[in-house]
């Protein structure tokens, strides 16, 4: 059996992961449970799952913890997301945190010899270089796997290239609700049409992300440290039925594709099974029913995210940490209705003039990269 600490169980991919974990309880239980401040829920998954650890990294003061779960080790604030990854017991730390947060707390796993599941695109987005060399492949395979459905599937498509370099990784997209909104329209977007995912169940945060495409861009900054890539060897592609959730091209020509439904509990519990797999509970693809699969080039115009994306890697440095704590900021301010939708990439792209040349080479140097993003961003709302 392996132990799996949940950092964000009461998020999407943490609800997801615990569906699946119920599935094999002969092969997972949960070491640790943590949330934000959604207490009441966090409480409820305590009393189903019964770990010895949990937090509310929201709180600083503790609320009143029921008299029935004072078997858990309870934490708060900030540090507690590091001291969970760090102290829990077991071998896995699933990071579904979203936001730079999960940095700190995936050093923090690695650093107690844990295998990290991530499902957080911020922590190699912010500290790449740094998350890379604290994840060397170990005896037993990798130490870090990723849960994301589109680097999860480059990951099983290499699975199968045995010693075959890729020439390059199509990282697709599905478009999101803009998909085909021209620009001017795009701009004054409402959040409700934003949250109008076509194909995806996912939280607020990265469903606007999707809408504006700084989800792809974060995606292709992963690609990058994750597969070791060269910028010019990911490309985006648009797939509006997300059923081809990735592919790698090698160079005969040949490539190689991972499909299915889009339904994040397959990428969940293939990182936590690997490299075997398991029952999901989720239904078979069927390509007579989907009829047909259709790919469109992307445009940088209508979605300056992603040419900002690769001008981040051409940069170098803290520029994609800039980029993407500016674009959380811009897309919380959005979600609160302070700005219109177009105003998010115009507030990473200022950020980006301002700070993008700044150094990447330690946590402190990331940490005041975030803050003078954020400041500018902040600065811009009005």
């Amino acid at each position: 059996m392996r132990g799996i600490a949940i950092l964000g169980s009461t998020g999407s991919i943490g609800r997801q992961a615990i569906e699946v974990i119920s599935l094999h309880p002969h092969r997972f239980f949960v070491t640790a449970l943590t949330a934000h401040r959604n207490a009441a829920l966090l409480f409820d998954q305590v009393r189903l799952l019964r770990p010895r650890m949990a937090a509310l990294t929201g709180e600083t003061a503790p609320p009143d913890i029921p008299d029935d779960l004072s078997f858990c080790d309870f934490r708060f604030g900030p540090r507690a997301l590091e001291e969970v990854a760090r102290e829990s017991e077991g071998q896995d730390v699933l990071a579904a945190v979203v936001g730079v947060a999960g940095l700190k707390a995936v050093l923090a796993a690695r650093q107690a010899g844990k295998r990290v599941l991530l499902a957080n695109k911020e922590t190699l987005v912010a500290g790449g270089e740094m998350v890379m060399d604290a994840c060397p492949d170990g005896p037993d395979g990798p130490t870090l796997l990723p849960v994301d459905s589109e680097h999860s599937a480059i990951f099983q498509c290499l699975q199968g290239a045995g010693p075959n370099a890729y020439e390059k990784i199509l990282l697709t997209a599905s478009g999101g609700p803009f998909r085909t909104w021209d620009k001017e329209r795009m701009k004054n977007a409402t959040v409700e049409q934003a949250l109008g995912h076509p194909t995806w169940n996912m939280g607020a945060k990265i469903t606007v992300d999707s809408a504006s495409m700084f989800n792809k861009a974060l995606e292709i900054i992963e690609a990058k440290w994750l597969f070791r890539a060269r910028p010019e060897q990911i490309r985006v592609v648009v797939h509006p039925q997300s059923i081809v959730h990735s592919a790698v091209q090698f160079r005969d020509g040949a490539v190689i594709a991972q499909m299915g439904v889009p339904d994040m509990r397959l990428p969940i519990l293939y990182a936590m099974s690997y490299p075997e797999r398991l029952e999901t509970g989720v239904e078979e693809l069927d390509l007579f029913s989907v009829g047909q699969l259709t790919f469109e080039k992307p445009d940088p115009d209508r979605f300056p995210a992603l040419r900002m994306a690769y001008e981040a890697l051409r940069l170098g440095g803290a520029a994609a940490c800039v980029l993407n704590a500016a674009n959380e900021e811009g897309c919380y301010a959005f979600l609160r209705g302070e700005i219109p939708f177009g105003r998010i990439s115009e507030i990473v792209a200022d950020a980006l003039d301002r700070y993008g040349a700044l150094p990447a080479r330690s946590l402190q140097d990331i940490d005041r990269a975030d803050a003078l993003a954020r400041e500018a961003a902040r600065g811009l709302l009005g």
